[in-house]
């Protein structure tokens, strides 16, 4: 990347992943790179890696990334279920926490639907558990989207065979008028 901003690259991703797998968590890969691993390639680079974990797993996730040199990235928005962890270079993973109980209704934390934990992908060949395609797409409905977002939906939306939101729909008119 040309620019000063940190880049949480393939390679960064990996080496997460593989962390993650190796101490037996389980984790949802979310955000940008969530919608990569769907795609199962690297669209675009990504500021940051988004994951979702049990918040009971958060303590541990938490020592073994402060091993490696992540601490807080303290923001107005964290909160116990929901916070940034940053390396010295800048490299960001973006931590959401949920809870269900035992009849899978959720508890505590970012309130993930169940069913939305159910995606597969893969990161250069690694297979990884990801946000499904349908609820990436309701997902970017929640929030005002930018370019990133629409080209994501958009890719999503293709690749799965899923109606592009009205709102994405909107977007895109505008966006083409002026391109």
């Amino acid at each position: 990347m040309g620019n000063s901003i940190p880049e949480m690259t393939l390679r960064n991703v990996i080496e997460i992943v593989q962390l993650l797998n190796q101490h037996r968590i389980e984790f949802y890969v979310d955000g940008g790179w969530g919608v990569d691993a769907l795609l199962e390639r690297q669209t675009r680079s990504h500021a940051d890696l988004d994951i979702a974990i049990q918040h009971k797993d958060a303590q541990q996730v938490r020592t073994l990334l402060e091993a490696r040199g992540y601490s807080d990235a303290h923001r107005a928005d964290s909160s116990d279920f929901n916070f940034v962890l940053s390396d010295h270079q800048g490299h960001q993973i973006d931590i959401h926490t949920y809870t269900f109980d035992a009849a899978d209704n959720h508890i505590y934390g970012i309130p993930y639907p169940l069913e939305s934990l159910s995606g597969n992908g893969s990161v250069d060949g690694n297979p990884v558990k990801c946000i499904s395609p349908e609820w990436v797409v309701k997902f970017h409905i929640a929030y005002q989207f930018d370019e990133d977002d629409y080209r994501d939906v958009k890719a999503i939306c293709q690749h799965f065979n899923i109606e592009m939101p009205l709102e994405y729909e909107e977007f895109e008119r505008v966006f083409l008028q002026q391109g």
